[in-house]
C-alpha cells in the first residue's frame, strides 16, 4: 500500500469483501459494536472511534470531519471482514512468524523497526508516554516496551534496546500469536508504521 494508484483498487476490493459479510457477525468477531438502526459499526482504532456504514463500507471519524487516510480505511475494513473472533493467545510472535512473513521482512524493517529506533531509540520515555496516550501499557521486554491495543483484538508490542558502549540502539515489533486470525500479513507490514507515526506526533 505504498502508492495511491495501488490503494484505490485495494480500497474498492476491501469494500466489496466487507459488503458480502453479515454486519452483526463481523462486529461480534471483531469485538466491536453494531447499531442495527443506523446500520453503522463502531470501530476503535488508535485512540479514535470510527463509524463504518453497512453495507457500503464507508468509513467516518465519529469525532471529527478530518479526511481519513485511505490506508486507515482499508485496514479498518480488512479488520472487520477478516476478524475470526478467536481469543488472544497472550503469546508474542515476531513478524517473520506470520504466514509468509519472510516475504515482507525488508519493507517491514524499513517501515517499522528502523523508524521506531530512529524516533525513539534515544528517547524511550517519549515512546512510553505516547503509547500510553493510545491506551498502551508498559511491558517487561527489552530495555523498554509497550503494548498498544491498535484494534480491540490486535495489540502490537513495541520494544527498544538502548545503545551502550558496544551496540547501537535496536528495536522490534511483536504481535499476538492470533494476529493472522484478524489481518493479513501484508496489513501487518504497514500497520505498525501507522502506529509509530501517530506516536511520533503525540511525542511532539
Amino acid at each position: 500500500m505504498t502508492a495511491l494508484i495501488n490503494l484505490v483498487p485495494a480500497h474498492d476490493k476491501a469494500k466489496e469483501v466487507f459488503n458480502k459479510g453479515v454486519a452483526e457477525e463481523m462486529a461480534f468477531k471483531a469485538g466491536v459494536s453494531y447499531d442495527a438502526h443506523s446500520k453503522k459499526i463502531l470501530v476503535p482504532f488508535l485512540g479514535q472511534n470510527y463509524l463504518v456504514s453497512y453495507p457500503e463500507g464507508e468509513v467516518y471519524n465519529s469525532n471529527s470531519d478530518k479526511d481519513i487516510p485511505i490506508e486507515v480505511k482499508i485496514l479498518i475494513l480488512h479488520y472487520l471482514s477478516g476478524a475470526s473472533g478467536v481469543p488472544l493467545a497472550n503469546r508474542l510472535i515476531s513478524f517473520k512468524e506470520l504466514p509468509d512473513g519472510f516475504i515482507y521482512v525488508v519493507p517491514f524493517t524499513n517501515r517499522a523497526i528502523r523508524p521506531l529506533v530512529g524516533v525513539f531509540g534515544n528517547n524511550p520515555e517519549k515512546m512510553i508516554a505516547a503509547g500510553e496516550k493510545l491506551g498502551g501499557k508498559k511491558v517487561n521486554l527489552g530495555d523498554v516496551g509497550i503494548t498498544i491495543p491498535v484494534f480491540p483484538r490486535v495489540p502490537i508490542t513495541f520494544v527498544l534496546w538502548l545503545a551502550d558502549d558496544e551496540f547501537p540502539a535496536n528495536g522490534n515489533v511483536l504481535f499476538d500469536a492470533t494476529a493472522a486470525k484478524y489481518l493479513a500479513t501484508e496489513d501487518y507490514a504497514y500497520l505498525p508504521a501507522i502506529v509509530i507515526g501517530e506516536m511520533k506526533k503525540l511525542a511532539g
